[in-house]
């Protein structure tokens, strides 16, 4: 369970889901931290879209308990609306309709004044260099109606954002926008929950991850964490021995038997290059998980 700084956005506590005699979730307990990137990562039907959904409020839970901000998120869920903001997988929009009358709709849902409702969507689309004009949602690229579907999710500032797959079959350049731009609602305060298969992008902006098997927690912790508890890093020194052009590596599992590589090549004339640390990526580590 992640350590605290004061208090927790979200407390999930033996947190289960069952349809019939399947349980996609199984007694899940974690905790979120204010201003954190926390990822739910695991194989397709390992329980990470069923967990966002119930966070989110959209299913509920067979047992167990949530808390967000304090409030009971079982018990009253629609006390959470405001407070947070949803994205699915998939950009469910009305086709029909422009971005700006999109977010105007949406503003009347959330009480939220037309004038501000258009300041506030000038101010999303600069942020996510978007400029939709007057064409209709089912005009524009698929990248641009993921855009909108964020600027919807941040309309009415919530403090806490839920994203299931943000970069699902975008193209690199606006993938690669926004896992940055979730790096910067980080920044602004926001607690973000980031589902997501792309690995790297994980590894890259989340603080903690969760990873999920069959609806059970394998792990809970940051990088670091699971890195030391999965996998073994390795230390690569590149070296170019006496009388050779081309560089060589020496590979060792300890930090303590550097040095000793270090001298021998010192000790046969060799000139040391550079030494790197490899660490066990989540995608290594998910597949060891898997197959165990």
């Amino acid at each position: 369970m992640a350590v605290c700084r004061g208090y927790s956005v979200i407390v999930v506590s033996e947190l289960s889901k069952s349809y019939g005699d399947f349980e996609a979730l199984v007694s899940v307990s974690c905790t979120c931290e204010p201003g954190q990137i926390y990822g739910i990562v695991g194989h397709n039907g390992a329980g990470k879209t069923t967990f966002l959904k119930i966070v989110a409020g959209l299913l509920e839970p067979t047992s167990g308990s949530l808390h967000i901000h304090g409030i009971d998120a079982v018990a009253n869920p629609g006390a959470m609306k405001q407070s947070l903001g949803y994205l699915s997988e998939e950009s469910r929009l009305y086709e029909n309709m422009t971005a700006q009358e999109y977010l105007r709709f949406f503003g009347e849902i959330y009480g939220i004044r037309r004038d501000d409702v258009d300041s506030r969507a000038r101010e999303l689309f600069e942020q996510l260099s978007l400029d939709p004009g007057k064409k209709k949602l089912g005009e524009l690229s698929k990248g641009m109606k993921r855009k909108v579907a964020i600027a919807r999710t941040l309309l009415h500032d919530p403090a806490l954002l839920i994203y299931d797959e943000p970069s699902s079959g975008l193209d690199p350049m606006t993938s690669r926008f926004i896992v940055d731009y979730l790096k910067k609602l980080k920044k602004m305060g926001k607690t973000i929950l980031l589902s997501a298969h792309n690995l790297y992008q994980i590894e890259e902006a989340c603080d903690r991850v969760m990873i999920l098997k069959q609806g059970n927690v394998v792990i809970d912790g940051s990088m670091n964490e699971i890195r030391e508890h999965f996998g073994s890093t390795t230390y690569d020194v590149w070296y170019t021995p006496e009388g050779e052009e081309d560089a060589m590596v020496r590979s060792v599992s300890a930090v303590g038997e550097v040095e000793g590589v270090l001298t021998e090549i010192s000790s046969l004339g060799g000139r040391v290059e550079r030494i790197e640390t490899q660490y066990p990526s989540l995608e290594e580590i998910l597949v060891k998980i898997e197959n165990e």
